[in-house]
């Protein structure tokens, strides 16, 4: 798996990113004068400009020789969207995209922190720990911050799963924001996010969140997740300015079109 590379701090972009998404729409005009139009996810297209200042030599030269294997815009690679989250349907936990163990019940309509109902209660029925999770086909040896608001109206823990680490939260009557950073299997093409609950324990959870970096930031609901197979370098030069002594500058632009 060819993957876009994380710096030496575990993040994947400095600040400023900025990412544009463009839709296109079919448009068949008839003989009347009118017209019917069409949405076509085929046809959409996202690109991403990351701005990096103060890069070491060694971090450089790896977003370099990246640029080398892929060679370029030819050949594609998986990108972690660093302002997205990377967790699919973050919100409808009774989605196939999440496993649940056979006694961990999921119900929906839970009012959330921000007063809405997209919150879900996840009771455990069973003798023994029960866990809901989602698997990301990203590379295990990345950092990653897992993160989770939960509460429970009786005394209750949860445990949270980022690949390899796991921590244990005694729950509030109110929302808390927990988050794990951690990291899998380094030579593994996949990565396992899970929430789990003791045997007899009722949680409520909102927000489940992954990003591809050290620490968490505010939460994204997501759809389809932020892990783009297939990405492509938008251009053919890769340059870089350097700065200082071990410091260095550069822009690097990347595209992800549904159609290709």
């Amino acid at each position: 798996m060819l993957v876009y590379p994380q710096l030496a701090s575990g993040a994947l972009a400095q600040f400023p990113i900025v990412k544009h998404r463009r839709q296109r729409t079919v448009v068949n005009a008839l003989a009347d004068s009118t017209t019917i139009k069409l949405a076509d996810p085929d046809g959409a297209v996202i690109e991403w400009k990351l701005t990096y200042a103060a890069l070491s030599d060694s971090e450089v030269a790896v977003l370099q020789q990246f640029f080398i294997v892929a060679e370029g815009s030819l050949n594609g690679f998986t990108f972690l969207d660093p302002a997205a989250n990377l967790l699919s349907r973050s919100e409808q936990l009774t989605d196939s995209v999440w496993t649940k163990d056979p006694f961990l019940a999921v119900a929906a309509g839970v009012t959330d922190p921000n007063g809405s109902s997209n919150g879900s209660r996840i009771s455990n029925s069973g003798a023994g720990p029960q866990t809901i999770a989602q698997t990301l086909s990203a590379p295990g040896g990345y950092l990653y911050c897992f993160s989770v608001y939960a509460q429970s109206s009786q005394a209750a823990t949860v445990t949270l799963h980022c690949g390899t680490a796991r921590i244990g939260w005694k729950l509030g009557t109110s929302w808390n924001r927990l988050s794990l950073t951690g990291s899998g299997d380094p030579v593994s093409q996949s990565i396992v996010f899970g929430v789990e609950l003791p045997a007899g324990a009722v949680a409520d959870i909102f927000g489940l969140q992954v990003e591809p970096q050290p620490s968490v930031s505010e939460y994204k609901a997501s759809e389809a997740g932020g892990v783009y197979e297939n990405a492509n370098f938008r251009d053919d030069v890769f340059s870089f300015t350097t700065t200082g002594v071990n410091r260095h500058s550069a822009i690097v632009n990347i595209i992800h079109a549904n159609s290709l």
